[in-house]
Parts: structure tokens; C-alpha cells; sequence
């Protein structure tokens, strides 16, 4: 007679189920005009699908908490672990083994699409649908995560939940804050289930986590070009962003001559495309750089450009290629500003290292993807995930689902049924793998 470990090994989610979860989520923010999902942080559309998520994880008899940054958590106990009683699921202090953790994210850009971040929570439900269905017992307690706020939002602090799981994010960091329309982020966070007091019990212990994993689309088309259906990240991509500020002098644009102009647009200009080359000639194709805002002063049609400003960002799976960028850039720049009579200032923004992902999990998963008998692509990520704020409690994974046309953040964002059902039997099939294979 079979054993377990021999019946999990034949278990599937159920694709048909998944798709009508998406089609049932995308319901809570759509924007009728476009199509696209307006499902920002802390909104009412936002709210909704949180309430909707809740009742599909109590329908599963799970222990359902939300913590005091309104990440929602749901527990499914493990023979070797406590049993799901809500009001402990905190207290690991009597437990045998840490949990395996796995989900993603429920909110949306402006106008964005239905499956980034949506589609791993999705699958996390998935999968404990599918454990429960066939009274899978594990060694370890499980727990899917949706976390608050992983999109950049009206308030400012992306990647919300996870910091704040890791402790990355204060109190101190939320006092004062408020959106657009002037509402304070902590009477947001209120509304959400979170407690603004009490905001730094959401941190994790590292003890209390065994594993994590996310499942996400790709956003890109290295797995489409390659019709590989399954990515398996090694690493999270670090973020280096500069505001740059070129000084030069405002005049007469007609009667001062060519030689006499020291003309900011025109310096600034030839930096832009300075950057670009250095980004081009890197050898490392993950290497990518951006000018994603700009301002022009006194932005006049008669007057020659005084002051120009531009974020300058540049992202890599290793800190030495984002170094070797910046310094090249700079080699180019200054020499630029000097020929031109220009004065080049610049301030740091954003600093983020890259973050390696688990050499255990990422193996683990490319030996299930292989028993599955699916192709599989070792790939960085290009883009920021809570994957990477987890990565500093626990052992880390993320698998990648292709994007038709690599479209993401719009109303277009597409990935194909029988993609998404691979990466979610590689995370049940690797959900039941790391069980067994790990001990604490």
C-alpha cells in the first residue's frame, strides 16, 4: 500500500479552480473603462478583496489572523507543530518544527493587471485547498501570506508588509504619513485590521520560519522567448537610484552665441545618453539602467535651460556590476559637465542590495520541476519582491511565470492557464519536498 510521501507525489492543483479564482479576485478594483484594476493600498476595492480572500481561507478551516501591519496570515497546523489556534499562532516557543510560509501580494498598481503579486496568493490558496481536500498531514505548520502593500502606493512605503515582517520598517517610519488626499497612513492601517500601536509585533522571528517561497509572473520574456514555463530565481535584483542635479545658466536664448551658453538641457542630454551606452556595453544582460523622471528649469521656449534634474537608476543581480556602472557613468559625466561649464550635484536615493535566494530551495524546486517533467530557467529577478525582505529571515525561493509579450503593470498583463499550473504543482510538489527534507 502507498504511503504518503508516494500519494503527495501525484497530487495537481486543480487549474480550472485557480482560473475561476482570478476571474472571481479581478472583480474587487476593476476599472471598467480600461479593463485594468485600480486596487491600491488601504482602498475600499482593496479592503473588499481582503475580505474576500478571508472567507476562502476560513472555508479551508484554517487559523485566519491579521497582524499589526494588516498582512493577512493563515495557518494550517503540521504533525510536528502546534495546532492552529489563532490566538497562539505567534508564540512558537513550545513548537517542534518552524513553518513553511508561501504567498504574495493582493494589491495593484493604478490600472494594473490582474495576476502581479494576486496570482501567488492565488496558487498559496490553491495549494492549501488541495492539502486539505486530500487530508495531506505535513511534518510542518504551513502558512500562506498575503502581505500589505507590496506596490508602490499613495502613501509612499512599498514593500510594506514584508519590512515590516522583518523588521525593516518601524513605528517611527508611519507617524506623519499621509496620501494625497490627506488621510494619515495609521488611520489606513486601522481600517485594514492593522494596529499602528502595536506595529512591530508584525516582525517575525527567524526561529519561527523554515522556508519561504513566492510564486510571480516574470514581468519580462526571457521564459516566453525560451517557451520555458517555469523560472526559478537565484537572485533579487539590487536598486541603486540618484537624483542628479546639472547646474548651468540661464539666458537670452537668441542673442547669446553658441560658444557663450553653458545650457543644463543640453549636458544633461548628453549624460542621458552617456548612461544608456554604459548600460548597453555591460556584459551582463540583467544589467539595466533608467532615467524615469526629469525636470527642466525655466522650461521656457526663450530661455536656455538653468537647472535640470533626473532620477538615475540602475539595477543587477550583484552589487559589483551596479558599481561598475556608476563608476563608468561618472567617468563620462563629469568630464561632460567640465567641458560645458556645467556643475553636476547629486544625491542619493535608494541603495538596495541584491538578495541571493536559497541554493536548498532553488535546487529543490528544479529537481520537482524535473520529476514534473517541466523545463525550467535559472533567471534574476529584475524586479523588487517581498521574496527579497524575507530572504534576511528564512531560507527564500521564488518561481517565475512567463508574461505573454512580457507585459506587466497594465491592463494587458496576461500569462497562459497551463504556465500558471505548472508553477503551481512545482510549489505544492516543492511545498511537500522542503517538509521533508528540512528539520528545524
Amino acid at each position: 500500500m502507498p504511503n504518503q510521501e508516494q500519494q503527495s507525489s501525484k497530487l495537481r492543483i486543480n487549474a480550472s479552480r485557480l482560473q475561476s479564482n482570478i476571474r472571481e479576485l479581478a472583480i474587487f478594483g476593476l476599472n471598467q473603462a480600461t479593463g485594468g484594476l485600480d486596487r491600491t493600498t488601504f482602498t475600499p476595492a482593496e479592503l473588499a478583496a481582503r475580505e474576500w480572500l478571508k472567507a476562502e481561507l476560513l472555508r479551508l478551516n484554517l487559523a485566519v489572523r491579521v497582524d499589526a501591519a494588516a498582512n493577512i496570515w493563515a495557518v494550517r497546523s503540521g504533525a510536528g507543530g502546534r495546532s492552529p489556534d489563532v490566538s497562539a499562532v505567534s508564540d512558537r516557543s513550545v513548537a517542534c518544527l518552524a513553518a513553511i510560509a508561501f504567498g504574495s501580494h493582493i494589491d495593484t498598481v493604478p490600472n494594473g493587471g490582474k495576476y502581479d503579486g494576486a496570482l501567488g496568493v492565488l496558487l498559496a490558496l490553491e495549494v492549501m485547498t488541495v492539502l486539505e481536500e486530500n487530508k495531506v498531514v505535513t511534518r510542518h505548520p504551513l502558512e500562506l501570506v498575503s502581505f500589505s502593500a507590496e506596490e508602490p502606493n499613495p502613501f509612499g512605503l512599498s514593500t510594506f508588509g514584508s519590512r515590516a515582517v522583518a523588521g525593516k520598517l518601524k513605528a517611527k517610519d508611519l507617524a506623519g504619513v499621509r496620501n494625497d488626499q490627506g488621510e494619515l497612513l495609521t488611520e489606513a492601517l486601522r481600517l485594514a485590521g492593522g494596529d499602528p500601536e502595536q506595529f512591530e509585533a508584525a516582525r517575525r522571528k527567524p526561529e519561527e520560519l523554515a522556508a519561504f517561497l513566492e510564486v510571480h509572473i516574470e514581468q519580462g520574456k526571457r521564459l516566453l522567448d525560451r517557451d520555458i514555463p517555469v523560472g526559478l530565481v537565484t537572485a533579487i535584483t539590487g536598486i541603486y537610484r540618484e537624483e542628479i542635479t546639472v547646474l548651468g545658466e540661464a539666458n537670452h536664448a537668441g542673442t547669446t552665441l553658441m560658444g557663450d551658453r553653458k545650457d543644463a538641457l543640453m549636458g544633461a542630454s548628453e549624460m542621458l545618453l552617456a548612461f544608456e551606452t554604459v548600460c548597453r556595453n555591460h556584459p551582463a544582460d540583467e544589467v539595466v539602467g533608467t532615467i524615469g523622471r526629469i525636470s527642466n528649469e525655466p522650461n521656457a521656449a526663450n530661455i536656455i535651460p538653468e537647472k535640470v534634474t533626473f532620477h538615475l537608476e540602475i539595477r543587477g543581480e550583484q552589487r559589483a556590476q551596479i558599481r561598475e556602472v556608476l563608476g563608468d557613468w561618472g567617468k563620462l559625466a563629469l568630464p561632460i559637465a567640465e567641458r560645458r561649464g556645467l556643475r553636476l550635484e547629486r544625491r542619493l536615493i535608494l541603495d538596495q542590495s541584491p538578495e541571493p535566494l536559497d541554493s536548498l530551495v532553488i535546487s529543490l524546486c528544479e529537481g520537482q520541476a524535473e520529476k514534473l517533467g517541466y523545463s525550467s530557467l535559472r533567471l534574476g529577478s529584475m524586479a523588487g519582491h517581498d521574496a527579497t525582505h524575507m530572504a534576511s529571515l528564512t531560507r527564500a525561493g521564488m518561481l517565475f511565470v512567463p508574461s505573454l509579450d512580457g507585459k506587466s503593470h497594465c491592463p494587458e498583463e496576461e500569462s497562459r492557464i497551463e504556465d500558471m499550473e505548472k508553477a503551481g504543482n512545482v510549489l505544492l510538489q516543492s511545498i511537500l519536498a522542503l517538509d521533508q527534507e528540512l528539520n528545524h
